[in-house]
């Protein structure tokens, strides 16, 4: 599990954690993809049910929930991202800890939440779902995003294929990541013994943000009226291949 790559992975995201801050991160629920995306899940949680927002770095979506009236709490590996939050709401309830291995008991939680973590894992998927398997009670829901392949990616493969200069440049990210298709990740969740409810391809417009700097708002990876633009053209003409990521809503099934 701790593997080398696994660990440089965690480092890298205890240092990204360092140079953010709370509020900064809370603004980015405003955006329109984020509540494109609070959209397509919010109908799924029950107020009455405890949710997990496993690897949920500052908590600032743990903190959003709760202030609609959800019973939210999260948990990350890297205590930079904890830290500073629990320093200024020290009642949110924010764990550290690794999803692979929850410290929490069997059926406890209404929902799991997990946006953009388990694309880190060199190793797939597999174990942190059964561990939200494990944790989830019966007819829990699991809300599951990651990066997906799209034409704007593709592209890049094939100029760094075709031009030898661009092979040379060091890495964009000093973390392991990989993209999923929804049918990757649906076979996944369903492996774990999950339901598959939808499965829906999201964040258009985030696909043309490291185009050019046309397509980037002024704010904190904020995109331009342009970029928001060409995201509903593509959600419109190429859902699957404009898409900057992948949501999948599974359940687990009642024994």
């Amino acid at each position: 599990m701790r593997t080398s790559t696994y660990e440089q992975t965690r480092q890298a995201w205890r240092a990204i954690w360092r140079e953010t801050t709370f509020a900064r991160e809370l603004a980015t629920l405003d955006y329109p993809r984020a509540r494109e995306l609070l959209n397509l899940y919010l109908p799924y949680l029950d107020r009455n049910a405890p949710v997990l927002e496993a690897g949920c770095g500052p908590g600032h979506v743990v903190y959003y929930l709760r202030q609609r009236g959800y019973a939210a709490l999260g948990l990350d590996y890297a205590p930079e991202a904890l830290l500073p939050t629990r320093a200024q709401f020290p009642d949110l309830p924010l764990h550290l800890g690794d999803v692979h291995h929850l410290p929490y008991p069997a059926n406890s939680f209404g929902a799991y939440l997990s946006f953009g973590v388990m694309e880190h894992f060199e190793q797939g998927p597999a174990g942190a779902l059964r561990e939200a398997f494990r944790v989830l009670k019966p007819r829990g829901i699991l809300v599951l995003s990651t990066p997906t392949p799209n034409v704007v990616d593709a592209l890049r493969r094939l100029a760094n294929r075709l031009i030898p200069a661009r092979r040379a440049r060091p890495p964009r990210a000093k973390y392991y990541e990989t993209a999923y298709t929804g049918a990757q990740l649906a076979a996944f969740c369903r492996a774990a013994g999950f339901r598959v409810l939808r499965v829906v391809p999201y964040s258009h417009s985030f696909t043309f943000y490291g185009l050019h700097r046309v397509f980037r708002g002024k704010g904190y990876y904020q995109t331009s009226g342009l970029a928001e633009l060409m995201g509903k053209l593509g959600r419109l003409l190429a859902p699957r291949w404009t898409a900057f990521a992948v949501l999948v809503i599974a359940e687990k099934p009642e024994r």
